[in-house]
């Protein structure tokens, strides 16, 4: 009982093709909800995740969202206790932001229970915290999509300077998600310790035609920069249907397709909504022919990032 906020982070593509740990950007209507409202045992704790199959942690120390608050907790030098529930909307090890998007709702949800002591941007280290126990590696380019909404630069991480990108109009991403379980640890453990000389500057060169892409609205200019030399090689190799499905999209008018972050989920983008779905329909094609099942999900791009569902005062959300 007592005073409660609920709010909700949508699912990201991290990477984006030639982005690789850089760029990310978010998701529509896909993604977690979390709870939390004050407790008087001056304790953070999960109290119930639904949605997850029993298989994420409640020890406070291993789940995202309350690692998350903790480490916004300790910002502030705050010994409030904190409860905590889950609601997963995402699958587990899909590639969408899964971990990211717990702990950006129940950041957004916690900064509004303690009084707004955080700008949006600021609650992107404190995610970043959760991603270090998730996957091992505190990366932002899920968090701080899920965050800020729209596309997201991490021009660097030391410091952290993230930067916002505009979203050209009409822009629309196909999710496709193969009923395969992919740990980002194992999608990692393919990547190659060096590139070569030629690969850095093919990379670098797609990743400044996809921002400038971006910024000047030219999708044919962000169609051709849709291009990954260091990390998609290896990673594909663990996708069934990845090429494939690449192959599909070809004739259709799709802007280009890549692995949604370490995958398996797979993403293409599309100039408009038709030919989103057209993508998707072709993804289910691809995928009945190997025998996997599929998920599709068609989405603009999302610009606002984590936001409050509802709050108030005496309601039992918190479950015990």
């Amino acid at each position: 009982m007592g005073q409660f906020v609920t709010a909700f982070a949508p699912a990201t593509v991290a990477n984006v093709s030639c982005g690789f740990d850089i760029l990310g950007f978010a998701i529509d209507r896909l993604g977690d909800k979390v709870t939390v409202s004050f407790n008087q045992d001056g304790i953070l704790r999960v109290t119930g995740i639904e949605g997850d199959g029993g298989k994420l942690p409640l020890e406070p120390e291993k789940n995202t969202c309350s690692v998350a608050i903790q480490a916004m907790l300790n910002k502030l030098g705050s010994k409030q206790g904190i409860d905590i529930f889950l609601e997963k909307g995402l699958p587990l090890g899909s590639g969408m932001g899964s971990s990211a998007a717990s702990a950006a709702a129940a950041l957004e949800a916690a900064n509004v229970l303690l009084g707004n002591p955080f700008t949006k941007e600021e609650l992107v280290p404190f995610a970043m915290e959760s991603e270090r126990i998730a996957c091992g590696s505190a990366h932002a380019d899920n968090v701080a999509p899920s965050i800020l909404g729209g596309f997201v630069l991490i021009r660097d991480y030391d410091p952290l300077d993230i930067v916002k990108l505009p979203v050209p109009e009409g822009i629309f991403c196909t999710l496709v998600h193969p009923h395969i379980e992919l740990k980002t640890s194992d999608s990692r453990s393919v990547l190659r310790k060096q590139i070569s000389l030629k690969e850095s500057v093919m990379q670098s060169g797609n990743i400044a035609g996809f921002i400038a892409a971006l910024y000047k609205s030219d999708l044919a200019l962000l169609s051709r920069s849709l291009k990954d030399v260091i990390a998609e090689p290896s990673r594909a190799l663990l996708i069934p249907g990845f090429y494939e499905l690449r192959d599909a999209i070809k004739s259709i008018g799709s802007l280009g397709s890549g692995i949604s972050g370490s995958g398996p989920t797979i993403f293409v983008l599309s100039p408009n909504g038709d030919i989103a779905h057209e993508a998707g329909e072709k993804a289910k094609e691809v995928f009945q022919k190997i025998g996997l099942g599929v998920d599709v999900y068609v989405s603009e791009v999302n610009k606002r990032g984590a936001f409050i569902v509802s709050r108030g005062e005496n309601r039992e959300t918190i479950r015990q």
